[in-house]
């Protein structure tokens, strides 16, 4: 009698198991190369989706390397997000490698991008992100890639990215109050790397960093002192560190400077719980961190 539980259980496990595997076969599959379009791409693609991640929270995009699951994840996908602007060389040579079907999805089609200055050549600056402006962008051609991949599902697709996009205006609206009300001499602040453009364009913050675009390449001991020199110079009040970075370096920094550690930053990755683990909330996050440190007179 007591075995009946157990092998009704197993009865009732064999006939659940393969509809679950079908109803997971019958989601759209879909690759995003990093944490932020990850969060977009769900906002937007809800229950209709399935999603493989390949670069998770709190960690670096610029210096991630493919592993034989992310290959076999693009050979099973019917779409793959990424962000362009250089910002996933290494997405894109796994795509030529595996000889994928899928179609890749450019999120940041249609920004006009800035560039910088490295090494003596011109580059695309990826974070377009931090720009509320550009997010719309990319929500846009989020949805209208889910939508040809998956027409059947488009009033649901369509749906999900009006609600999102609302809360989007919304977050705009909130940064253009905060930010504007910021005294015009607390304007200047460090990261760990420039990753922070867009958003200072937007609202009028200078950024200075150590790194570069791209974190793959170490500041030297000369352009660690020049900026040192530059903030004691600028009296920049804040330095804030990023989630994706090791501190010790930003931490002598403001040592050095005379500047307060303003707190952490979400750059390149959301945080992997919290109130940065959405992409709405990295954005919120970070305008109440940086508008609680500029604030200070």
């Amino acid at each position: 009698m007591r075995c009946f539980p157990m092998r009704a259980l197993l009865v009732l496990f064999s006939i659940l198991l393969p509809l679950s595997m079908a109803q997971a076969a019958d989601k759209l599959q879909v690759v995003t190369s990093f944490s932020i379009l990850n969060d977009i791409t769900h906002q937007i693609g809800g229950e209709h989706i399935q999603i493989s991640n390949m670069v998770g929270p709190d960690a670096d995009a610029h210096t991630y390397e493919p592993t034989p699951d992310d290959a076999k994840a693009l050979l099973k996908a019917k779409v793959i997000i990424k962000n362009g602007l250089g910002f996933e060389p290494w997405l894109d040579r796994l795509v030529t490698s595996t000889e994928t079907k899928a179609t890749v999805v450019t999120a940041s089609k249609g920004v006009i991008s800035h560039t910088m200055e490295e090494d003596g050549e011109t580059i695309p600056d990826p974070h377009a992100w931090h720009n509320l402006a550009n997010a719309e962008i990319y929500v846009n051609n989020i949805t209208k890639a889910l939508v040809a991949a998956d027409p059947a599902n488009k009033a649901d697709y369509l749906r999900n990215s009006q609600a999102y996009l609302k809360e989007i205006y919304r977050l705009l609206a909130e940064a253009k109050t905060k930010f504007g009300a910021l005294p015009p001499g607390n304007r200047r602040i460090v990261t760990s790397h420039d990753a922070f453009g867009y958003l200072g364009q937007a609202y009028g913050i200078q950024f200075l960093a150590p790194q570069g675009l791209s974190t793959e390449r170490e500041p030297s001991a000369a352009e660690v002192a020049a900026l040192i020199t530059q903030i004691r110079k600028d009296k920049v009040k804040a330095v804030f560190m990023e989630n994706i970075k090791d501190s010790r370096l930003l931490k002598q920094i403001a040592d050095e400077s005379g500047a307060q550690i303003g707190g952490t930053l979400y750059s390149d990755a959301l945080a992997a719980e919290g109130p940065a683990s959405t992409f709405t909330g990295l954005f919120e996050y970070n305008l109440n961190t940086l508008c609680a440190a500029l604030s200070k007179p």
